[in-house]
């Protein structure tokens, strides 16, 4: 079987809504997710043996390769498909690692689509979604790669289309743990969350909503991640007033548990203007301009 290639887009959470914490550990979320252009690359040249090379300019973030998603995603999908065919996956990569935007998990989910691929597995398959979920809570929305609500802890992904939107991503290159951010809201299991002076609810348009109605429904929701995570890394409120001061930005906000944010923007031109300004401003921070959708 010849090379197959597929991308591993950067995943944005539009909204964050921590609705409590469930009786077994887990937080209960609501998330409008889209998803960027820019990305990591994957390969695979299907074989019998699994092996994982890595490339390109965040290669050393990627640490042991054993413990790399990609490998568990495919040794996850070979627990539940024992005949699987696997291969040597090579990963080129760009976007940054542990930053809100499920780098790893979006590799892990290109792997799977790509390990599909090779044994001819529907994109549906239960093996294949039951595979995401075992590898982490951000892999089943990856796995789909579009805009669309996640709820739970992750294993219950909703399309929905979303228009595209122009936007800016900056990771100022500081950790925020996940395990840190969602300690400090300091729910107990069984509990729920309503943040102080905010609707509990959005009501999201119709599919064929224009992209106003859309920006005038994301910006009434909110990342309740966000506060928390700038009490831990301040320079977060540094990026976010730095967006929401460059001309066209119509919107910012934190993705994930951060620390990228990302800024939604009247148009291409004004996005990439933002990105020359800022990488000018701070040229050690990681900022891209790209399109959501």
């Amino acid at each position: 079987m010849s090379e197959l290639k597929d991308r591993a887009r950067a995943k944005v959470n539009l909204t964050l809504h921590v609705l409590g914490r469930r009786a077994d550990g887990y937080h209960d979320l609501e998330s409008l997710v889209a998803f960027a252009d820019c990305a990591d690359g994957l390969t695979l040249q299907p074989g019998s043996a699994f092996a994982l090379q890595v490339t390109g300019p965040r290669a050393d973030a990627c640490g042991d390769l054993t413990d790399n998603l990609v490998a568990k995603a495919a040794r996850a999908l070979t627990e539940r498909v024992p005949q699987a065919r696997s291969g040597t996956f090579l990963l080129d990569k760009h976007l940054p690692a542990a930053a809100g935007i499920g780098g790893g998990s979006a590799d892990a989910a290109a792997a799977l689509r790509l390990l599909a691929r090779a044994n001819a597995l529907a994109a549906g398959d239960p093996r294949l979604v039951a595979a995401a979920q075992a590898v982490g809570a951000d892999v089943p929305v990856c796995l789909l790669s579009s805009g669309c609500m996640m709820r739970g802890a992750g294993e219950r992904v909703t399309p929905m289309r979303l228009p595209r939107f122009p936007c800016v991503l900056v990771n100022p290159g500081v950790p925020v743990p996940t395990k840190d951010v969602f300690t400090a809201i300091g729910l107990k299991a069984g509990e729920s969350y309503t943040p102080p002076g905010k609707p509990a609810d959005v009501a999201w348009p119709v599919a064929s909503a224009t992209a106003d109605t859309w920006l005038a429904a994301i910006g009434a929701g909110r990342n309740d991640l966000e506060p928390v995570a700038v009490k831990i890394q301040p320079v977060i409120a540094d990026v976010l007033s730095l967006l929401r001061q460059s001309n066209g930005c119509t919107l910012a906000r934190m993705s994930g548990s951060g620390a990228t944010c990302f800024g939604l923007f009247a148009d291409d031109a004004s996005a990439a203007a933002a990105v020359a300004a800022l990488r000018t401003k701070h040229p050690h921070w990681w900022v891209e301009a790209s399109a959501l959708s």
